[in-house]
C-alpha cells in the first residue's frame, strides 16, 4: 500500500522514550491486549443481539455500529493519552472509549437505551461519552465532532493546562468541510490536539477513489501547516508510537497533527448493513491483516502471552460482557415525564 511518512516533525525525544518505555513492559504490552479482546467482544455481543432480537420487542434500541478491523486504531491511539487528555470520539473507537475508562456496563445501558446510560436513555447506540472521564459525547453528523474538539483544546491552552484532545474521525468525514476548517484553525493558533483520520477505505457504501482524488489523505496536514503521516492502522504498536510522539508534541504546545491509519471496516456500516458493495476479495485479503491476531502472534513470539493467560484474558472479559447485558436488561426504561428534567 505504500505506507509512508508524508511529512514529519522533528523527532521527538520523549514522546519516543515514554512510547518505548511502555512497549518495553509486558504487563503494559498484555493491557494492550486485553482492550483489543474487549472491544471486538464486545461488539460481538452486541452483533449478536441486534441480528438474534424480537424485531417487535427490540432490546437494542437502533443498530450496531461496530469496528471490527480497526481496534488496533482506537486502542493504540487513546492508550497515548495521559490523565486529564480529552478524547473526541467518532463512531468507531469503541476501543478508546474502553481505554479512557468507559465500562462495558455504561455502553450496553446506552445500547439498551436505558434511563441510567450515559445520555439517560435518550439517546442509544454509540451516541455515548462521560465527560467526569474527558470524554466528549459523539456527534453523529460526520466530523462535527472535530470543532468541538477544537473548543476543549482552546480552553486547555487558554488555562496553560498541559493536556491534549485526540480527535478521531474517518475517511468520509475528511471531506467535510467543517473537518478542514478545524484542522486550519486548530494549525494556526496551535492548538494542542491531534488528528487521527480513521481510513478505512469506505464512507458507508463509497470507495475511497470516489471521494477523493489523493491516494494518501495526509497529503492533506501540508495544506495547513502541520505534520502529516500515513502508517498502518492494523498495527496497534505502530499507532500507539505514532500518536504517542504527535501527542507529546502537541503537549509541548508544538500544535496539531494529523495521522492517517490505514485499515479496513470489516462489515458493512452497521450491523442493518450486508456490505454487498465491498468484493469479498477484499474482505479476505484484509482478514490476513487481523490487528488482533498479529498483535497476538507477536507477543507469543515474545514469550509475553502464554495459552493460559490468554484463556485468562477471555474468561475474564466474557464474564464482564455478560455481566454487564444482564445489570443493563434489569435497568428501567426512561419515562416521558423526566424528558425535561436536567441531569
Amino acid at each position: 500500500m505504500g505506507l509512508h511518512t508524508i511529512h514529519s516533525s522533528p523527532a521527538n525525544t520523549a514522546g519516543n522514550a515514554a512510547a518505548e518505555e511502555v512497549l518495553r513492559s509486558p504487563e503494559r504490552l498484555l493491557e494492550i491486549y486485553y482492550y483489543l479482546l474487549l472491544t471486538r467482544m464486545l461488539e460481538n455481543k452486541v452483533a449478536y443481539i441486534c441480528h438474534n432480537q424480537n424485531p417487535q420487542q427490540p432490546i437494542i434500541i437502533g443498530k450496531g455500529y461496530l469496528s471490527t478491523g480497526q481496534e488496533g486504531i482506537s486502542v493504540g491511539a487513546a492508550y497515548a493519552l495521559e490523565s486529564g487528555d480529552w478524547l473526541a470520539p467518532s463512531h468507531r473507537d469503541m476501543g478508546a472509549l474502553m481505554v479512557r475508562g468507559m465500562t462495558c456496563r455504561q455502553i450496553f445501558l446506552q445500547y439498551f437505551a436505558r434511563a441510567s446510560s450515559p445520555t439517560w436513555g435518550r439517546d442509544g447506540n454509540v451516541h455515548v461519552g462521560d465527560t467526569s472521564k474527558q470524554i466528549l459525547f459523539f456527534i453523529s453528523h460526520m466530523g462535527s465532532n472535530l470543532p468541538v474538539g477544537n473548543g476543549v483544546a482552546a480552553a486547555l491552552q487558554y488555562r496553560g493546562a498541559k493536556n491534549v484532545v485526540l480527535g478521531c474521525f474517518g475517511d468520509g468525514a475528511s471531506s467535510q468541510g467543517v473537518v478542514h476548517e478545524t484542522m486550519n484553525y486548530a494549525s494556526v493558533f496551535k492548538l494542542p490536539i491531534v488528528f487521527v483520520l480513521n481510513n478505512n477505505r469506505y464512507a458507508i457504501s463509497t470507495p475511497l477513489h470516489e471521494q477523493c482524488a489523493v491516494e494518501h489523505l495526509a497529503l492533506r496536514a501540508a495544506g495547513y501547516g502541520m505534520p502529516g503521516k500515513t502508517i498502518d492502522g492494523n498495527n496497534v504498536m505502530e499507532v500507539y508510537r505514532h500518536v504517542k510522539e504527535a501527542v507529546e508534541r502537541a503537549r509541548r504546545g508544538e500544535g496539531p497533527s494529523l495521522i492517517e491509519c490505514k485499515t479496513m471496516r470489516m462489515g458493512g456500516h452497521g450491523t442493518h448493513d450486508p456490505a454487498t458493495y465491498i468484493p469479498k476479495e477484499e474482505f479476505e485479503t484484509w482478514k490476513k491483516r487481523d490487528p488482533i491476531l498479529g498483535y497476538k502472534n507477536y507477543l507469543q513470539e515474545q514469550g509475553i502471552l502464554t495459552e493460559d493467560q490468554e484463556q485468562s484474558i477471555k474468561a475474564r472479559i466474557e464474564g464482564e460482557i455478560e455481566e454487564a447485558v444482564e445489570y443493563a436488561r434489569t435497568q428501567p426504561m426512561p419515562v416521558a415525564e423526566d424528558l425535561l428534567k436536567e441531569r
